[in-house]
């Protein structure tokens, strides 16, 4: 056949993400709609009930508007910054691809810091440029040292440097004058700042004025804050030349019009926003407390989910699965030993505990 892909396509591998995987439940003979997903980072007590109404009011037979303009109007009033500042995604890992589609050339040098989201990777591998990575360590709760960020910049002049920030899936939050210090010596690579989760931190800083810099963007979720995630809706803020880079490779119509309209009217629901995410941090504590008390090791985290030391990650998770629970095996994150889990309703964080505090003393899972 003569009709080949570009170079290095074969070679791409899957990067596995949360959520449920309806090949392997229907090979289980488990129903998908009867497990309890704590994989997912996603905030539980979204989206408000009038929310739902809103299905069968939409214009469907339409197409959507490709600036997603009235959406970009309702963020520029919440964040202020200048709708021309903002481009709206099918999520943020959309907004990923579109920057290796629209900056990065075959070759060129990328940094990353990890363990992290798999995408970053994914993106870079698509487009065909050298990596280069920074790994935290787990003496240090893979927080990152700052200091050795800023040695690898100034040696190899990456073209950009991702930095999740909370990070996924360690939920390590970098302060502004980390971020900064490693903007301070970007001199012309590009700082994707992707902020997924930052509303789940209790005392974020505001990071909109970063843009200013002319080489920092900021990337944000909507699904996992207000609990939309089949809906797919994300949107970057950068500077205005960025942000026009951008429009030229984004696809017309991609984010639709359903999630336009949810988009514009969850962001009316801050008060009901505010009171989720305090039910949010209550089974936090809760789910952090009582594996502790099991004897797991919990790792501290500024975002909603957590890391969990198990020993076994792979068997843990298949135990779990079994008990119609699914949790985040690490594994493909470089961590082996440890699974993620994200808080969902009381009700269902105390079935967690007692399926694990089950599986602990029945199975050998540090093994």
């Amino acid at each position: 056949m003569s009709l080949r892909p570009k170079r290095g396509i074969a070679r791409l591998k899957n990067h596995p993400h949360g959520g449920v995987n309806y090949t392997e439940m229907n090979a289980l003979g488990i129903n998908p709609g009867n497990v309890l997903d704590f994989s997912v980072c996603t905030n539980p007590f979204m989206p408000p009930p009038d929310i739902k109404e809103m299905l069968s009011t939409f214009p469907i037979d339409q197409y959507p508007d490709s600036e997603a303009t009235e959406l970009r109007q309702a963020l520029s009033a919440r964040l202020k910054v200048s709708t021309e500042n903002i481009l709206v995604a099918s999520g943020t890992t959309e907004l990923i691809r579109l920057f290796a589609l629209a900056y990065f050339r075959q070759r060129d040098t990328i940094l990353i810091l990890e363990p992290t989201y798999g995408e970053y990777e994914m993106a870079c591998q698509i487009a065909g440029t050298k990596l280069i990575r920074h790994r935290a360590e787990e003496k240090d709760n893979f927080k990152p040292k700052i200091e050795e960020v800023i040695r690898l910049i100034r040696k190899y002049l990456p073209r950009a440097v991702f930095v999740c920030n909370p990070n996924n899936p360690t939920g390590n939050y970098l302060s502004r004058s980390e971020i900064e210090n490693i903007l301070d010596v970007s001199g012309d690579s590009l700082l994707i700042l992707d902020e997924a989760y930052v509303t789940f931190v209790k005392r974020a800083w505001n990071s909109t004025s970063l843009i200013t810099r002319g080489n920092a963007v900021i990337l944000r979720s909507m699904t996992k804050d207000f609990g939309i995630t089949g809906l797919r809706l994300g949107y970057a803020i950068a500077p205005l030349e960025v942000i026009d880079s951008l429009r030229r490779v984004c696809p017309p119509w991609n984010v639709n019009i359903i999630a336009q309209k949810v988009g514009e009217a969850v962001l009316k629901e801050e008060s009901y926003l505010k009171q989720s995410l305090l039910q949010v941090q209550e089974v936090k504590r809760f789910l952090t407390s009582e594996l502790s008390r099991l004897g797991l090791t919990v790792l501290p985290s500024e975002a909603n989910y957590f890391l969990v030391k198990v020993g076994n990650a792979r068997k843990l998770r298949s135990t779990l699965l079994g008990h119609g629970i699914l949790v985040r095996d690490c594994t493909s994150f470089g961590l082996p030993e440890y699974v993620r889990i994200s808080p969902r309703t009381m009700l269902d964080c105390e079935r967690l505990i007692e399926a694990v505090r089950t599986t602990l003393q029945k199975e050998k899972i540090y093994t």
